[in-house]
């Protein structure tokens, strides 16, 4: 069965919802028009339960299973644009495949997506549906994200989507020359969404969002 027609939804999954969430998006800051297009064409109903899919696009955090989430459209929209400030669009690192609509996005605003998924279960399930939905310039990894991809790197952008209590050492030294790394840092009392940019020698720091994310956790599940 072709995958078409139920990327095109009906109802609540219809493109006239989709429509209206980056409506929202625009309202609430997000303009940057690269990653409201990718908002407005990527099918989130696919990447979630389909007994969940007629809220697949409320501006909310759905579960997933395997006590992960899909994170919500406003904190993928906010990561996805914060990491085009890197100056180039060439190869980005995705710490947390999770469900894959992150992973989709980003497909859309670079050349190459590297991923790393921790849970052997949820990387098989997503993987699967990424190659369903024929995302292209793709290569998913079933690993710790802790230790990224050295061989691989650097990296334009990293984007983490869990929370370490503190930035990972051997992640910062994989972005490249002025890249950036966008990840929460914290606990689950608190967290804070930071972008970190590579400037010559220095690491430059900023905190863009208070957030809530769940812990990122270190060897394969």
């Amino acid at each position: 069965m072709s995958i078409e027609p139920l990327a095109r939804g009906i109802g609540m999954t219809s493109q006239r919802t989709r429509d209206r969430l980056v409506e929202r998006l625009k309202s609430q800051g997000i303009n940057n028009p690269a990653v409201l297009e990718a908002i407005r064409t990527v099918p989130r109903h696919l990447f979630m339960d389909e007994a969940l899919a007629s809220r697949a696009y409320e501006d909310t955090a759905l579960p997933i299973g395997n006590n992960q989430t899909i994170s919500q459209p406003y904190i993928v929209a906010r990561m996805s644009a914060a990491i085009l400030t890197a100056e180039g669009r060439g190869k980005v690192l995705e710490i947390g495949t999770g469900s894959g609509y992150q992973t989709a996005i980003l497909a859309k605003l670079f050349k190459k997506v590297y991923s790393i998924e921790r849970i052997r279960s949820l990387y098989e399930q997503t993987a699967n549906l990424l190659q369903k939905i024929q995302v292209p310039n793709l290569s998913l990894r079933c690993a710790d994200g802790y230790l990224g991809l050295p061989h691989v790197a650097p990296f334009d952008a990293i984007i983490i989507t869990a929370a370490p209590p503190e930035i990972p050492e051997q992640l910062l030294q994989q972005i490249g020359p002025n890249g950036c790394m966008v990840v929460p840092v914290g606990d689950s009392r608190s967290q804070q969404l930071l972008r970190i940019t590579r400037q010559g020698d220095r690491l430059v720091e900023e905190v863009l969002n208070q957030v809530s994310f769940v812990p990122m956790l270190k060897g394969r599940g």
